[in-house]
């Protein structure tokens, strides 16, 4: 444990009806009660109870703000330290005057994400759990926080962990065979056990893998690009899906020079929305800097909205953006079906044009196809069903990274069983995947990184 207490505020800037002033570590009780006064006579403060008084200025005795104070002792707390949390009123006065007392008394300000970096190193979570904690704050629909809160109650950590401890079995089995070489049994009985488990744990490994990319885009949401000509209608199908006049809508091309980025929660998944300038040849320097931002977008985005004009012909350059984006999830948006003598006829014949997209006609002006539109596009991302699975899901590149470099090891140590290989050689496969699980919850996880994890903490947490 720390030899530092530290102090924050935990709750959001601003005006509010509640702030929490939080202090973590040896000195926390000390400085709680040097800076409390209790409606009634207190001899000592039970653990986990609330008391209702005034924190007042030690130098003078004056009151600063009228507040309720609870202390929770060691361990039974967030950090496994000393706790005092005093709810104060959320004004910025009152806050920060008792946060400066509290700084006053001997605490430091704490950094971004130490007491939940404490609740890590003292023991009570493990880093897979800690980074729950960020994904549950930041949660922005309820199958994001569901999945949160499963990871931040160890389903992950307990799947994992159940996967390295059969390694490290294995391990050691092997490790005996190396120490022991004139034992011919102890090392036939290791290869026959660890081939078995080998091949046990890389396939819960990969079922783990093959998780991961519907549930990052569960946490994190799609981010999403609207991508079209200009005056095709992106603008127009941003407004709709967001149900309100966002982007500025008019007949003269090229009104949208930047990007504009809204969020919507479409069946729980949130979607980041993305309008962007429409892509074509510009001698406008602006529009032109627009262009180069909306491809960008199209790089980066896991699905493509196109937008194209049914009353216009489908021309070179958007069949040359259709053809660099074939990889990526894409969904036509067949525009004006209003302006066209049959829709019909006109969507048939784009079908034809380009067979590879799923295409949903619509009119914008009129307001028709926005139902069809949001059904398709939950069919292609999550195969027509919006919901959280009762296994576990990898919801971070960091753990899908680990998960990758333990497959990997796994299957390099099998192709070195069945070559034949010396234990020792054996051995360095195994160890590579054990480490890399160990990464995921923390058991092996190098310092620089857990700092960086942390960092991306809000300040209090």
């Amino acid at each position: 444990m720390s030899e530092e207490t530290i102090v924050a505020i935990a709750t959001p800037p601003g005006e509010g009806g509640i702030g929490i002033v939080r202090i973590s570590g040896s000195a926390a009780c000390a400085i709680g009660l040097s800076l409390f006064r209790f409606s009634r006579q207190v001899a000592k403060p039970k653990t986990h109870r609330l008391y209702y008084g005034h924190v007042v200025n030690p130098a003078d005795g004056r009151a600063v703000d009228e507040a309720l104070i609870a202390f929770m002792q060691a361990p039974h707390t967030y950090t496994r330290e000393d706790v005092v949390e005093i709810n104060c009123h959320g004004g910025i006065m009152p806050l920060a005057k008792t946060l400066e007392l509290v700084l006053a008394a001997g605490a430091r300000l704490a950094q971004p994400g130490e007491f939940t970096q404490r609740a890590f190193l003292n023991g009570r979570i493990d880093l897979a759990q800690a980074e729950a904690v960020i994904q549950l704050i930041r949660a922005k629909t309820e199958q994001a926080m569901e999945l949160s809160l499963a990871q931040l109650e160890g389903r992950l950590s307990r799947q994992v962990r159940a996967i390295r401890q059969s390694l490290l079995r294995q391990l050691s089995h092997l490790e005996a065979a190396i120490d022991f070489p004139e034992h011919h049994d102890v090392e036939d009985l290791t290869l026959t056990e660890l081939r078995c488990g080998t091949a046990s744990a890389l396939a819960e490994t990969q079922r783990l893998l093959q998780t991961a990319d519907q549930g990052r885009i569960m946490r994190e949401g799609v981010h999403t690009a609207i991508i079209g000509r200009p005056n095709v209608g992106k603008s127009s199908l941003l407004n709709a899906l967001l149900r309100e006049q966002r982007a500025i809508v008019t007949a003269v091309p090229g009104t949208t020079r930047d990007i504009l980025e809204e969020s919507i929660n479409l069946g729980g998944v949130a979607l980041t929305m993305v309008d962007t300038a429409g892509i074509r040849e510009t001698a406008d320097e602006a529009e032109k800097i627009g262009v180069e931002r909306a491809k960008r977008a199209l790089k980066n985005a896991d699905l493509i909205l196109y937008v194209l004009d049914l009353s216009a012909q489908v021309n070179a350059e958007d069949r040359e953006i259709l053809a660099s984006i074939k990889e990526k999830p894409c969904i036509l948006i067949g525009n004006k079906t209003d302006l066209v003598a049959s829709s019909l006829a006109s969507v048939n014949k784009l079908t034809v044009e380009l067979p590879s997209f799923p295409l949903v006609p619509m009119s914008l002006l009129e307001g028709q196809g926005l139902e069809l539109l949001e059904q398709t596009i939950i069919s292609l991302i999550f195969q027509g069903s919006v919901k959280v699975p009762q296994s576990t899901m990898v919801t971070t590149a960091r753990h899908k990274d680990a998960l990758k470099r333990t497959s990997l090891a796994l299957e390099e140590l099998l192709a070195a069983l069945a070559a034949g290989y010396a234990p020792d050689l054996l051995a360095i496969d195994l160890h590579a995947a054990v480490e890399a699980l160990g990464e995921i919850t923390g058991e092996t996880v190098a310092a620089d990184l857990a700092e960086e994890i942390f960092r991306n903490f809000c300040i209090g947490k």
